[in-house]
């Protein structure tokens, strides 16, 4: 099968890529520069690297756009985030607040410009639950700035997408998967769980054809289904949160 791996220079998105090629799929990585590239292709140099900065709607789009000279896609996997804990609020070029860029406009707009893949798998945390749903401010532009919130409030909208693809377009298995806390650069020293691990699931969603795999709608952890934060069930959350990021993006969600 054809993959798409965002974020896949490093840490869980290159375990994930690894472990995908290892088994005889075709694996497209996905850089942040030029730099980021040239270091993964010292790792899997039979994988083609796109690249694209995932801060920037234009790199964005043309990273949808060399996304598509390599595909169609079987799977999409959206490994690629930013983590919380941030002191400052940072804002885009694009005028948006970074986190909720990188993490939540970015993989609803790639979705979005990409064709639909069979299978389509977003990386959350479980840090989801201690998500608070806030159409009205989801960029913290009305609230004192709380770094680690914010990050958890992304984590959410990455459940809540995951469930609204699954939902709009019932011929792709879209799911997300809390990967653990893994020992990875973004997961810290303190961090308990080894990086094969932090991978397994997304690899088992995307490649395996066991009936367990073959579902949709659904928030896991180590193979197994667990019950996400309430809201990202909420039809009403999910349908307003494809609105935003239409408006804000311009581009429509299809379907």
């Amino acid at each position: 099968m054809r993959m798409l791996v965002t974020g896949s220079t490093q840490g869980i998105g290159l375990e994930t890529a690894r472990q995908l090629t290892a088994v005889g799929h075709d694996v497209v990585l996905h850089a942040r520069n030029a730099s980021r590239a040239d270091d993964v292709r010292g790792h899997l140099p039979d994988a083609p690297v796109v690249v694209g900065d995932l801060a920037s709607l234009r790199q964005v789009r043309d990273l949808a756009d060399a996304a598509r000279e390599h595909g169609p896609y079987d799977v999409v996997v959206h490994n690629a985030g930013l983590g919380g804990g941030r002191d400052q609020r940072v804002v885009t070029e694009d005028g948006f607040e970074e986190l909720f860029q990188v993490n939540t406009l970015a993989p609803y707009l790639l979705t979005a410009l990409l064709p639909a893949p069979s299978r389509l798998v977003h990386l959350t945390s479980g840090l989801e639950a201690q998500g608070t749903w806030r159409p009205d401010d989801l960029q913290f532009e009305r609230r004192p700035w709380d770094g680690m919130q914010a990050y958890c409030d992304t984590k959410l909208h990455d459940v809540l997408l995951a469930f609204a693809v699954a939902r709009r377009w019932p011929d792709t298995l879209s799911n997300a998967v809390d990967p653990g806390w893994i020992k990875t650069r973004m997961g810290g020293a303190g961090a308990t769980d080894e990086l094969p691990d932090g991978a397994e699931t997304q690899v088992w969603l995307a490649a395996s054809q066991d009936d367990a795999a073959l579902q949709s709608g659904r928030y896991l952890k180590r193979r197994e289904v667990l019950e996400p934060n309430p809201v990202a069930r909420d039809v009403t959350a999910q349908e307003q949160l494809l609105e935003i990021c239409g408006e804000l993006t311009g581009v429509a969600f299809p379907g």
